[in-house]
C-alpha cells in the first residue's frame, strides 16, 4: 500500500487583499489564510487514492509561524498526520529555499513512495518547487499531471502539455505535481473537521535540518508587490447592426494601438 506525502503552502486568500488606488500598494491586513488552491487538489488526489486502495497520507508545509493555522484544515481533508516547519525565513523564501527546506525535512520524516504537490502556489506560482525538490532528493519528477493512478510501486499519469497529452509511468519514489483539473476537492464534513483535532501533528525545527545559511538565502528577491487597477472607458456600441458594432470596436482598439 502506498505511503504518500503531500506538500502544501499556507497562503493569504487573494480575495481578502485590497489595493490602495493611490499608490497601488497591497493591504493584506485583513486577509485570512488558506491552503493554496493547487495544493488542495494534491491533497484530495492523495486522499482519493488511499480511500480506494489503502495506504497512508502525510502532509508537510513550510511557512511562517502562521502555518500552524493550517493544521486543522489540512487534517480535515484526509491526511493521517501533518508535519510543519514554522520559521520566519519563509517570508522571503523563493522556490530554491522552499525546495531546500522541504527536501531536508523529507529526508528526516520519510521515506515516501510518492510526493505530491500543486503545480504552483496561489500567490507566487513559480512552478519550480516540484522539479527542484525532485532534483535535491535525486528522484524523478512528473509535472503537469491531470490524471493519475497507482499500481503497486508504479504511478501511471496523464500529463497535459501545450498541444497534446502524454501518458507516462514512473516507479517510486517520485515527485508528482498536479494541475487543477485533476479533481474537485470536497468540502470537509463537520465530522471530519472535528476529527482533525484528534489527528497528530509534529513541528520540524528548521535548526534540526542541517541547512546552511546559503541554502536559506533566496536566489530571487522580491523588492515589492503592487496591484493592478483597470480603468474602464465604459463605451457602449448600440447600433442595431451587430457588424457595425464590431467594426466600431475594432476601429477603437486600433486607435488605442492594438493590432
Amino acid at each position: 500500500m502506498p505511503k504518500l506525502l503531500v506538500c502544501y503552502k499556507w497562503t493569504l486568500d487573494e480575495q481578502d487583499i485590497k489595493i490602495n488606488p493611490a499608490d497601488l500598494s497591497l493591504d493584506a491586513s485583513r486577509a485570512k489564510g488558506k491552503i493554496s488552491d493547487f495544493d488542495r487538489q494534491a491533497i484530495e488526489e492523495a486522499t482519493l487514492i488511499v480511500e480506494k486502495q489503502g495506504g497512508t497520507v502525510a502532509a508537510l508545509s513550510y511557512g511562517t509561524p502562521t502555518v500552524k493555522q493550517s493544521l486543522k484544515d489540512v487534517l480535515s481533508r484526509g491526511p493521517n498526520k501533518a508535519f510543519y516547519i514554522a520559521d520566519k525565513s519563509a517570508e522571503s523564501a523563493d522556490a530554491y529555499v522552499t525546495a531546500s527546506v522541504l527536501a531536508a525535512a523529507i529526508r528526516k520524516i520519510g521515506p515516501f513512495n510518492f510526493i505530491l504537490l500543486g503545480e504552483g502556489s496561489s500567490d507566487m506560482f513559480y512552478q519550480q518547487t516540484g522539479p527542484r525538490l525532485a532534483q535535491l532528493l535525486g528522484i524523478p519528477c512528473v509535472s503537469f499531471v491531470q490524471k493519475m493512478e497507482i499500481e503497486g510501486d508504479v504511478l501511471k499519469a496523464t500529463r497535459k502539455l501545450s498541444d497534446s497529452l502524454e501518458e507516462v509511468s514512473v516507479k517510486g519514489p517520485a515527485v508528482i505535481s498536479v494541475l487543477s483539473e485533476i479533481n474537485k476537492p470536497r468540502i470537509p464534513t463537520l465530522k471530519q473537521v472535528l476529527g482533525a483535532a484528534k489527528k497528530p501533528n509534529e513541528e520540524v525545527k528548521i535548526a534540526d535540518l542541517g541547512l546552511t545559511p546559503a541554502q536559506l538565502a533566496p536566489k530571487a528577491v522580491r523588492k515589492s508587490a503592487k496591484g493592478f487597477v483597470m480603468n474602464r472607458k465604459h463605451i457602449v456600441y448600440k447600433e442595431s447592426d451587430a457588424a457595425a458594432n464590431v467594426a466600431k470596436l475594432a476601429a477603437s482598439l486600433a486607435a488605442e494601438g492594438l493590432r
